[in-house]
């Protein structure tokens, strides 16, 4: 629990923040609710892939970590980081294209312009967002969860300070909207950035670690964080791409349905990012206990993650299908009374909808995290891209010519997530995972050391996570 809470309360921490900057929008206009979703959604496409490898440092330094090879934990970082620069030219260069792009999908007129204001502002804080990931990869890979915690809260809460003003004009902020809103999250993620490295080249981490005299490329550690985290960053593109996609479908049926959607999906935040926190834990944990050659324990901590996430997920589904009304009363508060109940109305049946895929998706995430912290990468690349394919076709075809409305496109999602949870369940039970390593084998194990049973356990402290009883489930 030591692991997981303070990971919760971060991946809590950003969706406040995300609830509060869709809030602050609908007040300012409905419209602006409408576009805010499809540009977000473009706008980690477009990063996934970089933002999936630089992400994937966590894997290394646990397992560089649990092997007890704190020397190659700072340069580890600093491939990460290397990733995240060689983005930012990339990532800017898209910025050109948005209104064209979003003129290509077919919304309405107005829309379109809100989204590419909105997609352009949140391309300056891309390259942060990966750069951060790779730093952050040092903290969380060694354990370290509440330095992360307190540093997301800051940047959630900065984000949320700079929202109003430029969304609004106030303070002396020129009134910008949806243009100030992206800009608060860029700002944001840049000061994440400044605040994770400061902390990071630290006096006894740059000793213990090597945290500043790994700031260089090295070509061979480089390829192995390509070879496992590549694969890792095209699943991650996928599957947003997939769930882009399907958005964008949603937006052609109509700005009611793109709006409700929207919606859905941003209470449906508040099931799905404290268990991306949840899942982040077992990879860590999973990355750890496979550097100290212990896979009894990384499967327990997968088995008892996934208890606190099914408990977890039905406490929140019970509320979506309970009491939707209550999630939705701050987004009601400042908009107008008769256009907003429409909206309500549609949403309240689409989170019944949230209700049963979150289930299934609480499945996915922690086990898909569980043979990712293995090295399992390239399963699950190529099962996410089979789904998600076969998804937005189904999608496509069923809107275009079958006439299919708004509830065969999110029945479509629900399975998709359904089929993602049962595949991942069953392939960590194969337990190919349990040999998988993604650092060097001989840092594995010192050779000395092959044959001295105590020398598998090296001292580091066991979350108490570990500790917990492995659930009869396990022998399925």
């Amino acid at each position: 629990m030591g692991v997981v809470i303070p990971l919760v309360i971060s991946t809590c921490s950003w969706t406040v923040m995300h609830f509060i900057d869709r809030m602050f929008l609908v007040w300012h206009s409905q419209q602006e609710l409408a576009a805010a979703l499809p540009a977000a959604m473009v706008s980690f496409v477009v990063v996934c892939f970089f933002l999936g490898v630089a992400t994937y440092v966590n894997t290394f330094v646990a397992q560089y970590y649990g092997a007890r090879r704190d020397e190659r934990i700072g340069l580890a970082v600093w491939q990460g980081v290397w990733i995240g620069v060689i983005s930012i030219p990339l990532l800017l260069a898209t910025i050109p294209l948005a209104p064209w792009f979003f003129a290509q999908v077919g919304h309405g007129t107005g829309v379109q312009s809100l989204e590419a204001i909105y997609y352009q502002g949140l391309c300056y804080g891309q390259g942060g967002m990966v750069v951060g990931a790779a730093l952050a990869g040092f903290f969380i890979g060694r354990g370290d969860m509440r330095t992360i915690m307190l540093v997301n809260i800051f940047a959630a809460l900065l984000n949320i300070v700079l929202d109003y003003p430029l969304i609004f004009g106030a303070w002396g902020f020129e009134e910008r909207g949806i243009q100030g809103a992206a800009w608060a999250t860029s700002i944001a993620q840049w000061s994440k950035v400044l605040v994770l490295f400061l902390l990071m080249v630290r006096l006894p981490f740059r000793e213990r670690f090597g945290t500043l005299s790994g700031m260089r490329l090295d070509p061979t550690l480089m390829r192995r964080l390509l070879r496992f985290g590549a694969p890792s960053g095209v699943q991650f593109m996928v599957e947003c791409s997939g769930i882009t996609a399907l958005i964008m479908v949603l937006g052609r049926l109509g700005e009611l349905e793109l709006t409700a959607s929207n919606l859905a999906f941003n209470v449906e935040a508040l099931a799905f990012m404290p268990m991306l926190g949840i899942g982040i834990a077992v990879s860590t944990l999973v990355g750890q206990r496979l550097g100290e050659n212990r896979p009894d324990l990384a499967e327990r901590a997968t088995w008892t993650a996934f208890q606190i996430g099914i408990a977890y997920v039905l406490f929140v589904a019970s509320f979506y299908v309970f009491a939707p009304r209550l999630l939705l009363l701050a987004h009601e508060a400042h908009a107008d009374p008769a256009q907003f109940e429409q909206i309500a109305s549609l949403t309240i049946v689409l989170l019944r909808f949230v209700a049963v895929f979150c289930l299934f998706d609480a499945t996915n995430i922690v086990f898909v995290n569980a043979i990712k912290g293995a090295g399992d990468t390239r399963f699950v690349m190529i099962t996410t891209v089979s789904l998600a394919a076969g998804a937005v076709v189904a999608t496509w075809i069923g809107t275009e010519y079958l006439a299919m409305g708004i509830y065969g496109t999110w029945t479509i999602i629900t399975v998709w997530i359904f089929l993602l949870g049962v595949i991942f369940f069953a392939r960590f039970l194969q337990g190919k995972w349990r040999s998988m390593r993604v650092i060097e084998p001989t840092l594995v194990v010192d050779d000395e050391d092959i044959g001295d049973e105590d020398s598998l356990t090296p001292e580091r402290p066991t979350p108490a996570l570990d500790a917990l009883p492995i659930p009869a489930t396990e022998n399925v």
